[in-house]
């Protein structure tokens, strides 16, 4: 399994002693090493592990009603954190406020029992009580693309987990299969439509190019054969309605032609994939004389 770049050496090997940071450290960045320790530890290096997605481990603590973005965009560059919220039940003899108990969430790619890749929080997520043994806890997920955390073949659909540690004993609670989401690579998309002005009854040729984040060099490439829509909007009208669709050449660009017929916008638009988002271009104007 991949977990993020920091802690990628981290295997199925390791005990879960390793766990065993200062308690006054449980909510901060060391958090999340250890989370991806706990995580090795308990599902194992070979790939072997029995786990379904029901809670594993020592600790009296389980997980529901996971909720999370539908989808999460994720570009080249920028980190970016999603939110997760989830219900959390323990044990009367579980003290979740503790110095030396943290939670969160995570995201995983594949099987549970041995997922591709694994994403948690940089910080343990914080909990509300909503009686004396349950609590509504939020945390983020925290994606860095820069950092080597995604290969494009991770683009698509995840699953949700939660863990729950605790420092001083090294006891903790693992369960998969909470929820869904997708992480899509993101999408831009241009268009330029010419002449302007242009004479009514004269072709305008109208291109463009779609693209989508690159996650292994970090840089934006063609999104090649996708059909995209292109839309015209009459000046003083708000809705854009479709000509016709055309494909992406094999870089990504776009071209056609169309008939000049009244002053308006031209712009294209994609309607996504499960491993990228929908994105439609700008509007660009064009006065028809």
């Amino acid at each position: 399994m991949r977990i993020r770049a920091t802690v990628a050496a981290v295997s199925g090997a390791l005990a879960l002693s390793a766990l065993a940071v200062p308690a006054a450290q449980a909510d901060d960045s060391s958090y999340r090493e250890s989370a991806a320790a706990a995580f090795a530890a308990a599902h194992g290096a070979s790939g072997k592990s029995a786990f379904t997605t029901a809670v594993d481990g020592d600790l009296n603590v389980s997980f529901s009603n996971f909720k999370i973005a539908t989808a999460v965009k994720v570009g080249t560059t920028n980190h970016v954190a999603t939110t997760v919220t989830y219900k959390l039940t323990h044990g009367a003899e579980v003290d979740i406020h503790a110095e030396d108990f943290a939670t969160g969430p995570y995201i995983y790619k594949g099987a549970f029992a041995d997922p591709d890749n694994i994403l948690f929080g940089y910080y343990a997520a914080t909990c509300t009580d909503t009686s004396a043994t349950t609590a509504t806890c939020k945390g983020n997920i925290d994606i860095y693309p820069a950092d080597g955390e995604l290969l494009n073949s991770d683009a698509g659909s995840w699953k949700g987990g939660a863990l729950a540690l605790n420092y001083t004993t090294d006891d903790y609670a693992d369960q998969g299969g909470l929820g869904s989401t997708l992480v899509q690579r993101n999408s831009k998309l241009t268009v330029n439509a010419s002449p302007e002005p242009v004479v009514k009854g004269r072709t305008i040729t109208v291109t463009g190019k779609l693209s989508r984040a690159n996650w292994e060099d970090n840089l934006y490439h063609g999104y090649s054969t996708q059909p995209v829509k292109l839309q015209f909007r009459k000046k003083g009208s708000s809705t854009y309605t479709t000509v016709k669709t055309i494909n992406t050449s094999t870089t990504g660009t776009l071209k056609t032609t169309v008939k000049a017929t009244a002053d308006g916008y031209f712009r294209y638009s994609f309607a996504g994939t499960s491993t990228t988002p929908a994105v439609s271009a700008a509007g660009d104007f064009v006065d028809v004389r």
